[in-house]
């Protein structure tokens, strides 16, 4: 699927060049996302991937030294631009997949407004913060994709809603676990405080990498957490369009399997990046694929 149309105001070089630094923004940052977007039918590869990296180019901002309120405000005023007005690349191409897909503006909003909470390097008391930070930074990311990616027969956006809200959730929840150490370099701590005094420890003993056995089970509760969000979420993935589901069961569970990684390093998130090799993607697919296809819907 092509974008431009032949009523376009914006020539067929520049698209050419959005969607090459798209991908190119795609490659750099998540090999587990390109991997499971290469599932997606051609129609909606690329508008996916124009998503990840606006969420990607988002989130890069305010991980940059010296970044401001300023930066983040006029970025929001660069996103609000029509794909028209665009003059960088990937905004170009996004604004294009927003206008062409219907996307509701107000869960890209929101995104923003979690990207500003990191901004704000803010504490988190209870889980309940944390997990409004998630849907801001994560789940907003799935709902943004729904239009793109379709919906099966019989089911609306508003039933699958709550199930990729928690598939968001579990995401940025393995994302924090994942990079502990990175987080504390920039002097961020995600884990609650609630949490963190379940296990004796610190917001200072994280930052300065605290890694004995109170560690090891803040870990293995929070891991366990998030695998109990993958579980409530798989049935959401029953109500996408069937030509979608193996990209979004193979973003789902691959990710999931970073917990495993996590767990056979023995937990040393601090000065190792937990992750899966290319071959080990590749050995899980067919599995995940038959799986993803079993799902059944939830009970109404």
């Amino acid at each position: 699927m092509s974008l431009l149309t032949q009523a376009s105001p914006i020539s067929a070089a520049a698209w050419k060049n959005a969607q090459q630094a798209t991908e190119a923004v795609i490659r750099q940052h998540s090999r587990t996302f390109h991997f499971a977007t290469g599932l997606l039918p051609s129609a909606a590869r690329g508008a996916i991937r124009a998503l990840y990296a606006f969420c990607r180019m988002t989130d890069d901002l305010v991980d940059r030294d010296g970044a401001t309120q300023e930066d983040l405000d006029a970025w929001r005023a660069q996103v609000n631009l029509p794909a028209a007005e665009q003059k960088m690349p990937v905004l170009l191409y996004w604004s294009g997949v927003r206008e062409r897909f219907g996307v509701d503006r107000r869960y890209e909003q929101e995104l923003i407004d979690g990207v500003n909470m990191d901004l704000r390097c803010r504490r988190y008391a209870t889980w309940d913060e944390l997990e409004d930070y998630c849907y801001h930074v994560a789940s907003t990311v799935g709902l943004l994709s729904m239009p793109i990616i379709g919906m099966a027969p019989g089911f609306q956006f508003e039933q699958a809603k709550p199930y990729a809200v928690r598939l968001g959730v579990a995401l940025q929840l393995t994302n924090i676990l994942r990079d502990v150490g990175e987080d504390a370099g920039r002097g961020r701590v995600y884990f609650p405080e609630d949490d963190l005094a379940r296990f004796g420890l610190t917001r200072q003993d994280i930052l300065t990498g605290v890694q004995d056995e109170r560690f090891r089970d803040l870990m293995r509760f929070e891991i366990a957490r998030a695998r109990q969000l993958y579980e409530e979420s798989l049935p959401g993935i029953a109500m996408l369009s069937r030509a979608a589901r193996p990209a979004v069961g193979a973003a789902a569970l691959l990710y999931r399997a970073i917990l495993d990684e996590i767990e056979a390093i023995d937990y040393q998130v601090y000065t190792r990046r937990a992750h899966t090799t290319g071959w080990q993607k590749l050995k899980m697919l067919p599995g995940i694929v038959l799986a993803v296809l079993r799902v059944r819907p939830p009970a109404a």
